[in-house]
C-alpha cells in the first residue's frame, strides 16, 4: 500500500513503444522529485497512470533499475532509489576524473571547446531564468557530455553516461536548494568554454574542480549512506 504525500505526477504523452513511454515518464518524474526517493512503485498503479499493460511496465522497471533510478527488491517490488551524500561526493569525484581527462585531451590537441558547448550557454541561461530546473539539468548534462564525447574515448563516454540518473537528479536537487548559485554556475560554464578555447589546461581544470564541488546545503539534505 503506497502512502501518497503529494499530488500524483501527470503522465506526458510520449511517442514510441509502450515500454519507452513508461520509462520516460517515470525517469522524468523521479528526476524532478515528483516521485520521491524511497517510494515503492506498484505495477498496477503505473500501468493505470500511463494507460498500458503491465508487461511494458516490467520492461521499463528493468531499464530504470539498470540505470539506478530504482531498486528491484524480492517480494517487495520496485523502490525509487535515494541519492545519498556519499554517492553524491563519489559521483562528483568520478565526473572530475572523466571531465578532467577530456580537458587534458582537448587542450593537448589544441582543439578548443566543442562548438555545441558554446551553443548551449544561452539556452541554459534562459531555462535558468524561467526556473525550469529539469530543463537546466538536461542542458547542463549535454554541455558536459559534449566535452567528454569530443575527447574521443568511447569507454569513458559510456562510463560517463552511466552517471546520468544521479547526475541529473543531483543537479535538480542542488538548484532547488540554492537557486541563487545559478549566476555562479553560468559564469563557470562560460569561463570553462573560454579556457578550452585558450587551450589552458590548468585554468580549465581549476574551473572544473570549482564547478564540481559538493554544496553543503545539498549534502546536508541527503541521507548519509
Amino acid at each position: 500500500m503506497m502512502t501518497r504525500t503529494a499530488p500524483e505526477p501527470t503522465p506526458a504523452k510520449w511517442e514510441g513503444p509502450a515500454r519507452d513511454q513508461v520509462y520516460a515518464w517515470l525517469r522524468d518524474a523521479i528526476i524532478t522529485g515528483e516521485i520521491e526517493g524511497g517510494r515503492f512503485l506498484d505495477e498496477h498503479w503505473v500501468s493505470g497512470m500511463v494507460g498500458v499493460s503491465r508487461t511494458p511496465v516490467r520492461e521499463a522497471f528493468h531499464r530504470l533499475a539498470a540505470e539506478r533510478f530504482i531498486s528491484l527488491l524480492p517480494r517487495k517490488g520496485a523502490q525509487v532509489r535515494m541519492v545519498t551524500a556519499r554517492e553524491l561526493e563519489e559521483v562528483y569525484q568520478t565526473r572530475r576524473l572523466i571531465e578532467g581527462h577530456a580537458i587534458s585531451t582537448l587542450c593537448a590537441a589544441r582543439a578548443g571547446a566543442p562548438e555545441q558547448m558554446a551553443e548551449l550557454l544561452e539556452p541554459m541561461e534562459r531555462a535558468g531564468e524561467a526556473r525550469d530546473w529539469f530543463e537546466v539539468s538536461g542542458l547542463d548534462r549535454t554541455f558536459h557530455r559534449t566535452m567528454v564525447s569530443a575527447a574521443g574515448n568511447s569507454v569513458l563516454a559510456e562510463l560517463y553516461d552511466s552517471l546520468r540518473s544521479r547526475q541529473q537528479r543531483v543537479a535538480v536537487r542542488a538548484l532547488t536548494a540554492r537557486p541563487e548559485r545559478l549566476a555562479t554556475i553560468n559564469a563557470e560554464h562560460r569561463a570553462l568554454v573560454a579556457a578550452l578555447d585558450r587551450h589552458d589546461e590548468v585554468d580549465a581544470t581549476r574551473i572544473l574542480h570549482q564547478h564540481l564541488r559538493p554544496v553543503s546545503e545539498v549534502i546536508s539534505a541527503l541521507p548519509l549512506d
